[in-house]
């Protein structure tokens, strides 16, 4: 087979134009960025359905980074100054986290915002093609081999690759749990919701045997609302089960009444311990979820993703290619022991993150789910969990094999 010539050189290739590959475009729209070719999935079976993205505000740390926030607000479909938490009892949180907000961005909304500006930047150009292979070179430098949707073949050259595709296969980890939903966007005869509230998790729907359930409601207006129905267990659910799952929860819980379901979203998000490399090679970089930039203990990944490909765009302006784990060390090492303390069952979900709203200052708790803590902090927040049962699975951790995706689970029981 002849070799294809170098269709393009750039100084950077971005594949795939979900969230991550995106944003790290965007970031490198600055005076003085490389160039850039982001490499889009074709319509198609490659190309995921819109989905919803959210994340706790922040604020503006630079120049250009204080362009972007505002440009980025035209991408935000709604948000939210209080958050509400309701217990298996029915019982209600509501917090305030000022000055943080909750904020909701659909993607459609976000590519259409990232496209008009990447389509005004000359140094950047968008391919609409299948990546098909992403290797480095003897040379030091990348190829990315692409199918454009007629069927041409196109080699791609550039000094830095950032793979933001899925990985077909997760990395080895002791404890991979799923954050499995089916979200619809509804719309009430009368007033039913709040628009000022958003209900991060609802417990008040049947526990499954194992993991935990709730429900999760973001309004849009007062008779407009997402209401989702999510899990945290090892296995997704038929679509029928959701379904079933998400009428009971809108018509037992909610009480909403007559409505009509506008559209649906659903999705897997994996919540593991696993080690996510993020360099291929030389030249060879995966960011995003693929990276490492999912929160495992909660799922979050749109203001990791922030982070990581600012921190990109700044060293490469720089001269120099760093590609920062999205979450510290210490972040992870506490998820990996709530990772494990809930697939064994020593700690009940719901009353674990009830018990978290309850006792922890808001602002403190959101930072602590972002990741932005201080170490005394951490331990406060550590002292309001179930201190036994967290302090055994500490324990033993570091003691237990990282199995290969896939390998059954032996010996695990619901302690």
């Amino acid at each position: 087979m002849n070799r294809p010539a170098p269709d393009t050189t750039s100084d950077v290739v971005v594949v795939g134009g979900g969230a991550a590959g995106l944003s790290l475009a965007l970031r490198l729209t600055a005076p003085g960025s490389p160039t850039v070719t982001l490499v889009e999935a074709p319509d198609g079976p490659l190309r995921p359905p819109e989905r919803t993205w959210c994340y706790w505000d922040q604020a503006a740390r630079g120049p250009h980074d204080a362009e972007y926030t505002a440009d980025f607000e035209e991408a935000v479909t709604a948000s939210w100054s209080r958050l509400r938490v309701h217990g298996r009892d029915g019982d209600a949180i509501t917090v305030d986290p000022a000055p943080l907000r909750y904020r909701m961005v659909r993607s459609a909304d976000f590519e259409r915002l990232a496209h008009a500006r990447l389509d005004r930047t000359p140094g950047v150009r968008v391919l609409r093609a299948t990546a098909d292979t992403v290797r480095n070179s003897a040379d030091g430098t990348a190829e990315v081999r692409c199918t454009t949707p007629d069927g041409d073949t196109r080699l791609l050259r550039a000094r830095h690759v950032f793979d933001s595709r899925p990985r077909r296969v997760l990395p080895p980890a002791r404890t991979r749990l799923a954050q499995h939903f089916r979200g619809w966007f509804v719309r009430t005869d009368g007033s039913r919701f709040d628009p000022s509230v958003a209900d991060l998790m609802d417990f008040r729907v049947p526990q499954p045997p194992h993991g935990l359930a709730f429900g999760y409601v973001l309004p849009l207006a007062p008779d407009r609302a997402l209401v989702e129905y999510t899990e945290f267990s090892r296995t997704p659910l038929t679509t029928d089960a959701y379904e079933t799952a998400l009428a009971q929860y809108t018509h037992d819980v909610l009480k909403l009444g007559a409505f009509t379901v506008e559209a649906a979203e659903q999705g897997v998000i994996p919540m593991t311990d696993a080690r996510f490399a993020r360099r291929v090679g030389p030249a060879v970089h995966r960011i995003g979820t693929a990276g490492g930039a999912t929160r495992p203990a909660t799922g979050y990944t749109f203001a990791a993703v922030q982070r990581q490909s600012r921190a990109i765009a700044e060293a490469l302006h720089r001269g120099r290619v760093l590609v920062p784990p999205a979450h510290g060390r210490r972040a992870l090492a506490m998820d990996a022991v709530l990772l494990r303390a809930l697939d064994t069952g020593r700690i009940d979900g719901p009353d674990f993150f009830t018990g978290l709203f309850r006792r922890v200052p808001p602002h403190r708790l959101l930072r602590f789910l972002d990741g932005e803590t201080a170490p005394w902090e951490d331990w406060g927040i550590g002292l309001r969990t179930p201190v036994g049962p967290m302090l055994r699975t500490a324990l033993e951790l570091p003691f237990l094999p990282r199995r290969p995706h896939g390998t059954p689970r032996t010996g695990e029981g619901h302690r």
